[in-house]
């Protein structure tokens, strides 16, 4: 699974994220009481796709140049 589920301190409701370990770009979605970190494509796109103002899916379009 690309979305890997992030640590909430359940007290304060706050996150956090140790910058030296994420060595690539990444995305980090907050929704639902939830929150998920995924990295980006080297080449590509991700896509966040809503529905009544809640996260339904993370897709990925990726692609390499030859």
């Amino acid at each position: 699974m690309r979305l890997k589920d992030v640590e909430i301190n359940l007290q304060s409701g706050t996150i956090e994220l140790n910058t030296f370990e994420v060595d690539k770009p990444c995305m980090i979605v907050i929704a639902g009481g939830k929150v998920r970190m995924t990295e980006l494509p080297t080449h590509g796109g991700t896509t966040v796709v809503t529905h009544q103002g809640k996260v339904k899916r993370v897709t990925w379009d990726e692609g390499e140049e030859f």
